[in-house]
């Protein structure tokens, strides 16, 4: 009996086993808006890392961690790392390509789990103003690939990147216009 019940928990095992490593090996969540703005004004709240207090929705959840911003002050170079409660953990962001259309950053979460993703900003002018769109992609380790068969990526973090972009809306509709140049 015992050797039954072992020979089944082993066959178990190995179906989870297959079924995990059956699981994509990369993610991709991504969320988009449109700003009453210019493609610079929302540009200029995602370049700079000190902005973000002022939309990041993780900021939010924990105002009292701690900052530091080391690197260029914004653009290529600019660096940002956080310690936080649980809900927003350890971690450091580094802007690798800063150009007007796309912003694209290194993210490295150090707790409650070690993970290196990349956070793509893109800003393209429509009739409206200018389409955002917030997206980060990942790999999945064996132990991502588990995780994901019980808790969903894109679920987890898309409503942050909503109430990410919602904030960056109203941050970047409130900014100042550039004057209007005129002919003399």
């Amino acid at each position: 009996m015992l050797k039954k019940i072992l020979v089944g928990v082993a066959a178990l095992l190995v179906v989870l086993v297959v079924v995990v490593s059956l699981q994509p090996s990369t993610f991709h969540v991504e969320r988009s808006t449109t700003i009453a703005a210019s493609p610079e004004a929302a540009h200029a709240q995602v370049n700079d890392f000190h902005a973000w207090r002022e939309w990041s929705p993780w900021e939010k959840l924990d105002p009292g961690m701690q900052r530091t911003f080391d690197g260029a002050p914004s653009g290529v170079g600019a660096k940002y790392a956080w310690v936080g409660k649980k809900e927003v953990g350890e971690g450091r962001m580094t802007i690798e390509k800063s150009e007007p259309s796309e912003i694209v950053i290194k993210l490295e979460f150090l707790k409650p789990f070690e993970a290196t993703n990349t956070a793509t900003f893109t800003f393209a002018k429509t009739t409206e103003g200018t389409k955002t769109t917030w997206a980060m992609d990942g790999k999945n380790n064996f132990v991502s690939k588990a995780f994901h068969l019980v808790m969903n990526m894109d679920k987890m973090v898309g409503g942050d990147f909503e109430r990410g972009l919602a904030a960056l809306k109203a941050k970047a509709e409130a900014s100042p216009k550039p004057p209007v140049a005129t002919a003399h």
